[in-house]
This record gives structure tokens, C-alpha cells and sequence, in this order.
């Protein structure tokens, strides 16, 4: 009598490869056209409204809103959309879907989670948006939207930013891109780890599902309010730009002599003026660029396959 013993073979666990986004001159324009709607819609107002009390700390949203209103009606919301909320939307968004699509994916490859792809992602995309698109461009809304209250609210925004460059060179007009750079980073760091943690919990523990379309836009919406943990940097940011010229306010400001003008001035919820229009703003900004620049490009790499198929 022989005794037989049956092994098994252990079953291998495939798991699925991880898929490159499609990144192309197409993601580019995509991301351009994304943004600039984003902005031409309810994203400026949103903006020149935070601004606004980022810059005048004492008002509240209601004076806000009638101040804004009663610089230019309806188009006093729209202060510094063309062209340099126009210009800033046409390169930011597409720097920042190339950057944090291509960071995603190497992340993804080292073996890390989409939640922590999602984060370097979107703190490489910020950085790349701060240095290459928006020094300038930031600085010219916050010109529009404060220089009412200098001298110089009678000057073009033209004429303002040619005097700056002829005062201070490039330096000047990229004044405040160090604060620009870290709101940036953390700004899309947040929304785009947060968003993709969100994903993971509704997915449970069927990591492959995928989300309903009402799924997605929850957890984008969620990463765009809980990135506002960072106002302090818009706050110190908009101060670096403003153009008013109060008396006590320091000739040279940097990160750390602005926000201690700004806790000696306001105390420390001056930080957090405007938080509650930015929150509208990263919202609807983030469900635009994230549950809509990922359906969109999800729609046109299914069109690449389905042509390579045919």
C-alpha cells in the first residue's frame, strides 16, 4: 500500500498592469480648454471674491460682494480674466495634466498606491505650474483686483506691469512665486491624494471597480474643500501682491515678513480671510480638472483603442 501525497500548485496572483494615462499634444489642449472654462464660468468670480478679503481683511463676504459689484456690476466679478486669468488658464491646465499624469504613473511603478501617485502628482504639477506659468499672471489678477485702492487705479494693468519690469526686471513681476509655488504643491498635492483616497475607500476592497459617475464627482469635490487647509499661503500670497500702499506695510516683503505684518495687523484668523470663497473655488476647480479632465481622457484614449482595433 503506497500513500500518495498531492500537492498543489499555488495559484499567482496576476495583478493588473498598471496602464500609462495617454499623455499627448491632445492631453495638452485638453487640459488648456478645461481650465480656461473653469475660469471664464464661476472660477474668476470665486477668485476676485477671495481676493478681495485676502487683500481687505476687514470685509466681510457680503461687503465684498457689494464693493466688487459697485467697481463694475457684473463684470467687476470678472476683474483680470482677459487676459491674464486667460492666459494663466490656457498654460496652467496643461502643464499641470502633463506633469502629474506622467509623475502618477512612475510613482504607480515604484509599486505605491494611486493614493500616494495621486499626491506626488499633484505637488510636481503645482511646482511645474508656479515656475512656468503663473508668477506674472497671478500677480496681474491681485493688481486688478487691489489697485483700487492705491494711486495707480487710474493705470492700465499694462502700463503697471511695464513700470514694475523697468523698476524691477523679471523679479518684480514674478513677485510672491515663492508663495505661488508652495499654495501650488499643496494645493494639487491635497486635492489629488485626497480625491484619489476617496476613490479607494469607495471602492473597498474591490480595488478594480469602477466608480459611478456620482462617485467620482464626490471625491473630487471632497479633495478640492479639504485642500483649503493651506489659505495662510494664499493669504501671505496676496499681500506679496497686493498694490496697496498702507503706511505701516514693509517696502520688501517676503514669506516670513509678510505674515508676521499680516499677524500683527489681523491676528491669526487674518490668515484664514477668504477661506470661505476659496473653498467654492477649489471645488469647482478640482471637478473640472480632476472628475473632468479624467473622464475626458479617459472618452479619447477608448477612441485611440477602438481606431488601433479597427
Amino acid at each position: 500500500m503506497s500513500n500518495s501525497i498531492e500537492t498543489s500548485t499555488p495559484t499567482k496572483v496576476v495583478q493588473p498592469e498598471i496602464q500609462k494615462k495617454a499623455v499627448s499634444f491632445q492631453n495638452i489642449l485638453l487640459g488648456a480648454a478645461i481650465q480656461t472654462f473653469e475660469v471664464s464660468t464661476l472660477g474668476q468670480p470665486f477668485e476676485v471674491v477671495k481676493t478681495h478679503m485676502a487683500a481687505n481683511r476687514g470685509d466681510s463676504i457680503a461687503t465684498t460682494l457689494s464693493k466688487t459689484y459697485a467697481r463694475g456690476g457684473i463684470s467687476g466679478f470678472y476683474q483680470g480674466l482677459i487676459p491674464w486669468a486667460w492666459i494663466e488658464a490656457s498654460t496652467k491646465g496643461g502643464v499641470l495634466l502633463f506633469t502629474s499624469s506622467e509623475i502618477e504613473y512612475r510613482v504607480r511603478r515604484t509599486g505605491l498606491s494611486s493614493s500616494w501617485a495621486g499626491l506626488f502628482g499633484g505637488v510636481g504639477g503645482g511646482i511645474a505650474q508656479a515656475y512656468t506659468t503663473m508668477g506674472f499672471c497671478t500677480f496681474m489678477k491681485t493688481v486688478e483686483v487691489t489697485r483700487h485702492k492705491s494711486a495707480d487705479a487710474s493705470m492700465s494693468t499694462w502700463r503697471i506691469a511695464y513700470d514694475v519690469f523697468q523698476r524691477e526686471g523679471i523679479r518684480g513681476l514674478n513677485r510672491g512665486v515663492s508663495a505661488v509655488a508652495l499654495r501650488q504643491m499643496t494645493n494639487w498635492g491635497s486635492r489629488l491624494g485626497i480625491s484619489r483616497v476617496t476613490e479607494s475607500f469607495f471602492r473597498g476592497k474591490d480595488t478594480t471597480r469602477k466608480l459611478s459617475t456620482s462617485e467620482r464627482l464626490m471625491a473630487s469635490a471632497i479633495g478640492g474643500a479639504l485642500a483649503c487647509w493651506n489659505q495662510p499661503l494664499e493669504v501671505i500670497r496676496v499681500e506679496m501682491q497686493s498694490q496697496s500702499k498702507a503706511a505701516d506695510r514693509p517696502a520688501n516683503l517676503n514669506l516670513f515678513s509678510t505674515a508676521r505684518y499680516i499677524y500683527q495687523k489681523n491676528g491669526f484668523l487674518g490668515f484664514y480671510r477668504g477661506v470661505t470663497p476659496r473653498i467654492g473655488l477649489s471645488v469647482y476647480l478640482t471637478v473640472c480638472m480632476v472628475f473632468g479632465g479624467d473622464s475626458i481622457k479617459a472618452y479619447f484614449s477608448e477612441k485611440q483603442k477602438q481606431n488601433l482595433n479597427h
